[in-house]
């Protein structure tokens, strides 16, 4: 969860939304951060807490290293440098993947990112033990489309090693303008191969919303990201499906990394019955603040949950307030599990410092961070959904094996073509199957999978995962709202 001393309209970053699993919150000078370090934030004693040495007494260390550095070093010094590095420093060794302090430079490109579009890959990452790691694709995005999946990890960007650096550094070298290509080496759990993933970076709009209605009058509302305007198109359509008779709602969070509290506790309050509590912030210090619903009375109708492991922070808050205060369903997969709350600092000179000030809890006062909240009813994905269609600029033929081959297996199998083999060979009964492929698509019939047919089979292959008919877990979620329709 993510708090800003200043009102933000939405949390997404220049290539890969910056971030960290962010909620972001709304609040003033006497908001959680005052309540937390006191109105003099990082002013000096009120800092020292029950050290008696503290800060001041520490300073002096500091000024010293300070003069050293001025006076004695060989090279060129830029005080501004310095003064960032040492509070870099400082966040650094707090080993939190969720706080961190931006530049000048960093922090505009982050503010300037606030707008209903950004351009670059279209993926939510954070640091996890020391690795850029993918949270979740945006949904239709280039990262999508190019295979990447929750729990990547991102470890070369166009041949450059991002070990050492910081998410921000790593962000800045997945980052770039619309049509340029960041070539990716990313490791995947479960798999031994490094993955070569090419990404066409492009603007990518930030529409939060979309809602169907689906046989037997079930509406479906999809949720991509909690940002400004999110609650108020959810309820536009929400009003839209129970005006056509809707008889129970799927809400979809699959893939939701997070974004601004305000819209899901907005959301949450119409939706969890009976005024009950939605969730609890707790400081350092123990301090508690609920949220509770505003809705007198329950929904005439069944609601489920769809989740997996890129739905996070404030997905994870919508989750486990309708699932411990609505008595309603999750189906899917377990969730990421982030359950802190980052609060912003904007400094004077343009530098930013966000820092995890509090953690949040589900209405039962669960905490779920790093563990995340288990569905109801869970729905184990087929092989074909954790595979990475083949890449453009890797060409694929007859008597190769490779991770690559595997993975153009299972996307064969995926969409009906079947090779006969998922073991990574490329026999005669793969080269068969992409011929077939390559057939009934207009393509060239080589049996060799080139840029074409590489672009061509990501375009069906992402259609497909999108089909409700290929969407197990949506299946799933429909069947059991039926059983609670009356």
């Amino acid at each position: 969860m993510y708090m800003r001393g200043r009102t933000v309209a939405l949390l997404v970053v220049f290539a890969v939304l910056f971030s960290s699993l962010t909620t972001a919150a709304m609040v003033g000078d006497g908001g959680l951060l005052s309540q937390v370090m006191g109105s003099s934030f990082l002013n000096g004693t009120s800092l020292s807490g029950g050290d008696t040495q503290g800060l001041e007494g520490r300073l002096g260390k500091l000024k010293e290293s300070y003069a050293l550095i001025k006076s004695q070093y060989i090279g060129k010094v830029d005080d501004q440098k310095l003064i960032d590095g040492a509070i870099r420093g400082m966040v650094e060794s707090l080993d939190d993947p969720y706080s961190a302090y931006m530049d000048k430079k960093t922090a505009q490109q982050f503010h300037s990112s606030m707008e209903s579009s950004f351009q670059g890959i279209g993926a939510e990452v954070t640091m996890k033990k020391g690795k850029v790691t993918i949270v979740s694709p945006f949904k239709g995005s280039p990262a999508e489309k190019a295979g990447l999946r929750p729990e990547d990890q991102i470890i070369k960007v166009n041949g450059k090693s991002l070990e050492g650096m910081n998410l921000n550094e790593a962000v800045s070298k997945i980052k770039g303008p619309k049509g340029t290509k960041a070539r990716l080496e990313v490791i995947r759990p479960g798999q031994s191969d490094i993955l070569k993933i090419t990404v066409v970076r492009d603007k990518i709009p930030i529409e939060t919303v979309q809602a169907e209605m689906m046989k037997d009058k079930i509406g479906k509302i999809e949720i991509t990201q909690f940002a400004n305007d999110t609650a108020d198109d959810f309820f536009t359509e929400l009003k839209k499906l129970e005006k056509q008779g809707m008889k129970g709602l799927v809400i979809d969070v699959r893939g939701n990394p997070g974004g601004l509290l305000p819209s899901v506790i907005e959301i949450s309050e119409q939706l969890v019955p009976n005024g009950k509590r939605i969730m609890m912030t707790e400081d350092k210090t123990g301090h508690r603040i609920e949220y509770k619903s505003k809705l007198d009375g329950k929904k005439d109708y069944p609601i489920v949950v769809l989740t997996d492991k890129g739905s996070a922070s404030a997905s994870e808050i919508l989750a486990a307030a309708l699932k411990e205060a609505g008595g309603y369903k999750t189906v899917g997969q377990g969730t990421f599990g982030k359950g802190t709350v980052q609060q912003a600092k904007d400094f004077e000179d343009g530098s930013n410092l966000k820092l995890t000030m509090a953690k949040w809890l589900t209405p039962k006062g669960n905490w779920i961070h790093k563990k995340g909240i288990e569905p109801d009813v869970k729905v184990k994905l087929p092989d074909y959904y954790h595979a990475t269609p083949p890449q453009p600029d890797q060409e694929l033929k007859r008597d190769m094996t490779s991770q690559q081959v595997k993975n153009l297996q299972l996307v064969l199998d995926g969409l009906g073509y079947r090779p006969g083999r998922t073991d990574g060979y490329f026999d005669d009964k793969t080269e068969t199957a992409v011929k077939a492929f390559q057939k009934t698509k207009d393509l060239a019939v080589t049996g060799k999978v080139d840029e074409k047919t590489a672009l061509k089979m990501q375009e069906e292959f992402i259609s497909m995962l999108r089909d409700p008919k290929s969407d197990l877990q949506l299946r799933v979620a429909m069947e059991t709202l039926k059983k609670e329709i009356k």
